[in-house]
C-alpha cells in the first residue's frame, strides 16, 4: 500500500483529479459536513473534498494521507491554506483530538487490505470520533464483481492532461479468489510522444457481513447503511457498502 506507485509518484499522482475529480460522493459529503464544525478526512488524498469543506468558514479541517506527492497537490489548490494537511498511515495515526464527522471516501478503505489493517483504521475512527460524531467511509460490494470491468479492452478511455496533453488510459486486473484482493494496472500511454506511465496497485473487497463484524469489534455503531452515493439503502446487488454512524 505504503509503495503504490499511483499516489506515491508525483507524475502519476498529477493524473488523480483528472480521473476523479468532483464525484458524487463529494456532493453527499459535502451535504453532510453542514454544521459539522470539526472534520477528518482520512485518505484525503489531492484534498479537493477537504479544502472545499474547509471553505465554509468555522470549520477545522484536517486532511491525513501518507502520499507526499498527493499532499503537495493539497497544499497547492485554492483553500489548501484553510486545511491542516498531515502525513500518516490511517491504520496508526493518532491526533490527540476528536471531530464531528470523520470521512474516508473514495474507496480508500480498500486500500487495507488485511482483516488486521482494515480493523486497525475503523479502531482509528473510533478514537478520533467525538461522542456527538458521526463517521462514514466507502467501500466496493465485492458481490457486484466490478473489477470485472477493469480489463484493458473495457477500461480503454481518453484524457486530457493539462500539461501532457490527450492520453490513453486503461487498466487491467487479477482476481485472487481466496483472499478477495483484486489486483490492477494503471497504464497512460502520452499521445504526444509515446512514453507510457505505470503503476500496479492492490485492494481488498471485504464484504457486508466482515465490515459489520470488524466496526462493532472497533467499538463503533452504524446507524444506517447505503448502497451508493445517491442515497439508496444498502441491498444484496447495490454497487457501494457505505456504513453511516457513531460511536458505540
Amino acid at each position: 500500500m505504503t509503495s503504490d506507485k499511483l499516489y506515491h509518484d508525483p507524475e502519476l499522482a498529477a493524473f488523480y483529479d483528472i480521473e476523479n475529480g468532483w464525484t458524487a460522493d463529494s456532493e453527499y459529503l459535502k451535504t453532510m459536513a453542514t454544521g459539522r464544525t470539526s472534520i477528518l478526512d482520512l485518505g484525503c488524498g489531492t484534498g479537493l473534498l477537504a479544502a472545499a469543506l474547509a471553505q465554509d468558514g468555522g470549520k477545522r479541517v484536517v486532511g491525513v494521507d501518507p502520499a507526499a506527492p498527493m499532499l503537495d497537490i493539497a497544499r497547492q489548490r485554492p483553500g489548501g491554506d484553510r486545511v491542516a494537511w498531515i502525513e500518516g498511515d490511517a491504520r496508526a495515526v493518532r491526533l490527540n483530538e476528536t471531530f464531528d464527522l470523520i470521512l474516508l471516501s473514495g474507496h480508500a478503505f480498500q486500500v487495507f487490505l488485511t482483516r488486521e489493517d482494515q480493523l486497525a483504521a475503523l479502531r482509528t475512527i473510533a478514537a478520533h470520533l467525538s461522542p456527538e460524531g458521526r463517521f462514514i467511509f466507502d467501500s466496493r460490494n465485492p458481490v457486484v464483481t466490478e473489477w470485472q470491468e477493469w480489463t484493458p479492452v473495457e477500461s480503454e478511455r481518453v484524457i486530457v492532461h493539462p500539461k501532457l496533453g490527450e492520453v490513453l488510459a486503461w487498466n487491467d486486473v487479477r482476481h485472487d479468489p481466496d483472499t478477495g484482493v483484486v489486483e490492477y494496472d494503471t497504464f497512460y500511454r502520452i499521445a504526444v510522444d509515446g512514453r507510457t506511465f505505470s503503476a500496479r496497485s492492490k485492494i481488498a473487497f471485504p464484504s457486508y457481513d466482515d465490515l459489520a463484524s470488524m466496526i462493532a469489534e472497533a467499538g463503533l455503531v452504524v446507524d444506517q447503511w447505503l448502497g451508493g452515493w445517491d442515497g439508496r439503502p444498502l441491498e444484496a446487488a447495490t454497487p457501494e457498502i457505505i456504513p453511516i454512524g457513531r460511536r458505540l
